[in-house]
Parts: structure tokens; sequence; C-alpha cells
């Protein structure tokens, strides 16, 4: 009986023991996700929505802007761990991109991010998104185009925030998809920066479940981005 009881209370122990150590590693050892991308300083501005009362002339502000330091991109995705909830999150600053401003009108802009180079705090991980998730080999970059104009009605003054919908096409793995999604932009100095989230629902764009060893993950995601332009 002494025996039977060592062998049910093994494998209990083994598992309170890894469930432990995995919530350890997440919470104290590996840390928080880190938080998603918003303005810097994003607190001293004025949300104002497209066609407000905000004012700025726009004069100097029409021509090409370029994306420059400052741009980043990334996934973030819901994981579970041994039972243990948490969030992957992995980032690049391998942001390139341009956008065209005429008066209040932004005629194109699109935005390419090298995938080659996400990484997230996670070897592991790392390794299974560059290879069976996203292919990095055949499939180097994705891509966000802008299909539709986007008519801001009137400029955010300096340091002032608007938030307008942008139409585009989405290209993951290869495959695009055209996407409606809510961007926020202000001006700050001589730098437009645009801030949004867009949701991607894996198999839209072929991408494999992340899932992997003990790590699973839901059937979506999401890109975060934040870019910064300058002439």
């Amino acid at each position: 009986m002494r025996r039977l009881q060592w062998l049910v209370t093994i494998p209990i122990a083994a598992v309170v023991l890894v469930t432990a150590g995995t919530f350890a590693y997440i919470h104290f050892v590996n840390g928080d996700a880190p938080a998603p991308l918003t303005f810097a300083g994003s607190e001293v501005t004025t949300p104002t929505s497209a066609g407000g009362t905000t004012g700025g002339s726009g004069t100097g502000l029409d021509g090409t802007w370029t994306a420059t330091a400052g741009s980043q991109a990334g996934y973030r995705v819901k994981e579970v761990l041994f039972g243990q909830n948490t969030e992957a999150v992995g980032r690049t600053t391998g942001v390139t991109g341009s956008l065209a401003l005429s008066g209040t009108r932004v005629s194109a802009a699109e935005v390419t991010v090298d995938m080659t180079t996400v990484a997230s705090n996670e070897s592991r991980r790392d390794g299974q998104f560059r290879g069976r998730v996203m292919d990095v080999a055949d499939y180097p970059t994705a891509a966000f185009k802008l299909t539709r104009p986007i008519d801001l009605a009137t400029l955010p003054a300096d340091g002032a925030q608007i938030t307008v919908p942008a139409t585009g096409e989405l290209t993951l793995r290869g495959t695009t998809q055209t996407v409606t999604v809510n961007l926020a932009a202000r001006r700050r100095g001589e730098h437009i920066e645009v801030q949004g989230t867009i949701p991607v629902t894996f198999a839209d764009y072929g991408i494999p479940n992340p899932s992997f060893g003990p790590a699973s993950t839901e059937d979506h995601g999401q890109i975060e981005f934040l870019v910064v332009f300058a002439r």
C-alpha cells in the first residue's frame, strides 16, 4: 500500500513542481511581456478624430515622408505554457517605408518589415517563428500598402493626436489580404508618428499555428507597429 502511495504521489509532485517552476520562470525570471507600442509621452497629447476642430494649416508638410529610427513592428500572441497564461511578443526595428502627404490627404503609404530580425525573449520561440511558422528564408518581409487615400479634413496641431481608418493590403508569409485598421497619428516636431494594431487569423495567411512543445497558442494574434516618419 505504501509503495502504491509513492507511485501516485511522485507524478503529482512532478506536475506541481513543473507548474510552480513555470510560474516562477514566467513571472519572476522572464518577466511580464512588453507593453503595447504607444507614442512616447502620449499622455500629453490631445486625442481628436479626423475632421475635428484641431487645427494646423499644413504649410510645409506636403511631400514624401520616410520611416526613420524609432520605428518598430512585431507580433503579440496569447500563449499557455504548462497551464500558465502569458503573452508571446516579438519585435524588430527593421522597418522601412514612406507616406505621401498633400494638403490634408494621404495619397500613398507603404511599410515593410524585415521578418528575419524579429526577436522575442525566448530563442526557441524565435527558431519556430523564423522557420516553421513564418518561413523567413522564403518570405523575408511583411508589408502593408495603403490602397485607399485617407482624407484627414484638417491637420492636427503639433503634439495633438488623431485616429483615422486606413484600408490597405497586408502581406504575410507571401499571402495578401485586404484589411481596414484604425490608425493613431500625430505630428511631433519634425516627425509624423503612426501607431496601430492589426488582428490576424493565422489560417487566413497560411501561417501554421505557432504552438510548439509545451507552449500552445490561440489561432490568432495581432501585429503591432509604431512608425516614425521624417523628410
